[in-house]
């Protein structure tokens, strides 16, 4: 019954605006038009067709268009094909999937460096963003591993990777001074400005954010909420890009955001207090004047400085201050050459990470893990058109080297590790006609085992305490490999009607996997699963009906298994957080006095939160709808002022969630731009 009350409403919308008339001219946003330009698949802006894998545009207006309900940049992700958006709270990082596998198989980037798809998608303001270009399918031997050892730990490309594109060339300067009031007495500010002084394009902001949140654990969870959970979130940005001698091609720019959230969990001595620091320069130019050889460099640094208080619950008590501290520096070095059909592309990169957890009680200090981490990588691709044909071939060679000096809270007994793999990745497009194209694409990929993994936030002795939440260390850990392919055809069957359908398969040997060991105290482990596989098949489509209505619509069926012959409690069971099916509807609806209205439907199937049969818990399937809705209430031909509206969960869904979490149910927020 559930899934007919979601629908009705669906339809009904949806026959309501085929019954309106074309009488608002406005550009469409159908994505994936023939010809539109991409970056992230050669590190150069090329179109589409000229490369073998499928990579999707969210642009600007779809992002303004996106209900941000948890506050998590990753939301802009919510109505992609394949792709599980599922952030457990406004003040926790997002849990989904992609392409059939866990949230750590797609890697996130920031101008094509990598961030940390847990806490820098907390973080980030959506308002930086120009557009995100989204990678489906197999790993790319292009960008490396990322040495996150916090959360699900370090994350890699297998199954997709993610590049968020920053404003860069500013045609006109615009400023916007913003409010909003929403549930939950939800109150945000935003102060943005755009734009240049010859040859310096720029932008600069900050916005802020505080709530009295409201209960989202399920009844009797280990989270004991008490009272309304406060949180107040403050972002401060600025990027300057300098253009020499006005040049597109060679150009230098520097970006810098610092983010400040804290708060409390809705207990007396349960309060947080989290800074986020992320800096990117990249520097690039053309070596030769007849456009042959393009260099770039990048360079990053990212902070992530976490602390919060535990308490002796039910005695409320303060029991300890905890904290994780984790530095990462990202660089990259690469070469673009042209060569008559062909693009060779070829580079360098490394990070350093560092990373400590530590536990202070009564004064005394307690380190419990303390790790560092670098990785080298030497990569080369060459992309050759020949006819109706592109093909691409490229390796990777990788080198990864941990130094433990703590690991949960003891001296380890072996001190360092250390790997050297080799990766590759292929892949060829043919375009039968300028209404379709074929591509097939495959690639492998390596995992070492993360510094949480290894060794957890708590110690041995911690399993089963109460009031001891957190995760187990498992210093047993064993790196994974994996293997990844796709095929598909993009369509395009009449005018502004676009058609996609893609096959994927993913195998990772070894996989790494957060175990539920206990819910109340909330205890994980990270494990070796055995060999995981995951099959899918999308299916998605996206018309301008009218100038006036556009639609899109997307279906993933995923069937994911994982072989141990070791452990009977984990054979045959599926890959956590990977729903069996995901789907979305959604309408672009522009109506006459400036009137636009985007209603979205996102449905997905059961999932489970861990690999162990005995223990897990099985979620779903669940229904969201939202609806966006904005209107210029006062304009003039310098200004306007814009009133924009979300209704999120309109059906009031509170469903549960992994860990005891749960979706707070229905929620609005009302904000007012003045944009000049």
């Amino acid at each position: 019954m559930k899934s007919k009350k979601a629908f009705v409403p669906a339809f009904l919308l949806l026959l309501t605006v085929l019954l309106l008339n074309d009488g608002v001219a406005a550009n469409t946003i159908v994505v994936n038009v023939p010809g539109e330009i991409v970056v992230t698949a050669s590190k150069l802006p090329q179109k589409q067709d000229d490369i073998t894998q499928k990579i999707d545009i969210i642009n600007r207006e779809r992002i303004d268009f996106t209900p941000f309900i948890q506050r998590n940049i990753a939301e802009i992700l919510r109505y992609q094909p394949g792709t599980f958006v599922n952030p457990l709270s406004r003040n926790d990082a997002n849990w989904g999937s992609y392409g059939g596998l866990g949230p750590k198989y797609n890697v996130f980037l920031l101008d094509g460096l990598p961030i940390d798809s847990f806490a820098d998608l907390m973080s980030l303001d959506p308002l930086i963003l120009d557009r995100a270009e989204v990678h489906r399918g197999p790993a790319s031997v292009m960008y490396p591993i990322y040495l996150s050892m916090d959360f699900a730990g370090n994350q890699t490309p297998l199954a997709g990777i993610t590049n968020l594109i920053t404003k860069e060339k500013i045609e006109e300067p615009c400023t916007i001074l913003g409010t909003g009031y929403g549930s939950w007495n939800t109150f945000a500010g935003t102060g943005y400005h755009q734009g240049r002084v010859e040859n310096l394009h720029y932008f600069l902001g900050a916005s802020y954010e505080r709530s009295d949140y409201t209960n989202y654990g399920t009844e009797n969870s280990w989270l004991h909420i008490l009272s309304d959970p406060d949180y107040d979130k403050a972002r401060l940005f600025a990027k300057g890009t300098y253009f020499f001698d006005g040049k597109d091609s060679h150009k230098l720019s520097l970006f810098v955001h610092h983010t400040e959230h804290y708060g409390d969990v809705g207990r007396p001595n349960r309060d947080y207090d989290h800074d986020y620091t992320t800096l990117n320069a990249d520097y690039s130019n053309l070596l030769y004047d007849y456009d042959e050889v393009m260099f770039q460099f990048k360079v990053g640094y990212r902070r992530y400085n976490r602390s919060w208080n535990e308490d002796n619950y039910p005695d409320l008590s303060l029991r300890s201050h905890d904290g994780v501290q984790q530095n990462i520096i990202p660089l990259d070095l690469s070469f673009n050459v042209h060569h008559g059909n062909g693009l060779l592309t070829f580079g360098s990169d490394a990070q350093w990470a560092t990373y400590e957890t530590y536990s202070e009680s009564r004064g005394v200090e307690t380190k419990g893990n303390d790790m560092n981490a670098w990785s080298f990588g030497l990569y080369a691709e060459e992309k050759y058109r020949l006819g109706k044909f592109v093909f691409r071939l490229g390796g990777r060679y990788l080198r990864i080297e941990h130094s433990y000096n703590l690991l949960g809270g003891n001296e380890p007994e072996v001190e360092d590790a250390s790997w050297d793999k080799f990766t590759w990745s292929t892949g060829l497009r043919y375009k039968a006609s300028d209404n379709l194209s074929l591509y097939v694409n495959a690639g492998s990929s390596f995992q070492a085992p993360s510094g949480k993994s290894v060794g957890g936030t708590l110690s041995i002795s911690d399993r089963g305490v109460p009031g001891r939440n957190g995760q187990l260390p498992n210093p047993n850990l064993k790196p994974e490999e994996g293997m990844s392919f796709d095929a598909g055809a993009d369509l395009n069957v009449v005018d502004r009607l676009f058609l996609n359908i893609r096959g994927f398969s993913t195998f990772v040997d070894d996989a790494i996997v957060e175990n539920v060991v206990s819910r109340d105290p909330s205890q994980t482990q990270s494990v070796n699963a055995g060999k995981s596989k995951s099959l899918g098949v999308e299916i998605e489509g996206r018309y301008a009906i009218t100038n006036s209505i556009e639609i899109f619509a997307n279906y993933t069926f995923v069937h994911t298994k994982v072989e141990n012959n070791v452990d009977p409690n984990q054979d045959g069971s599926e890959v956590p957080f990977v729903p069996s099916h995901l789907g979305n509807l959604g309408l672009v609806i522009r109506l006459p006095w400036d009137l636009t209205i985007v209603p979205y439907l996102h449905v997905f199937g059961k999932y489970y939160d861990s690999t162990d049969k005995t223990s897990r818990q099985s979620f779903g399937p669940e229904e969201l709808i939202n609806i966006h809705i904005e209107k210029p209430i006062l304009k003039s031909d310098t200004w306007k002022l814009k009133l924009s509206l979300d209704l999120n969960n309109i059906t009031d869904n509170a469903y549960e969630m992994p860990w005891q979490f749960r979706d707070p149910g229905f929620n609005t927020m009302i904000k007012a731009d003045l944009v000049f």
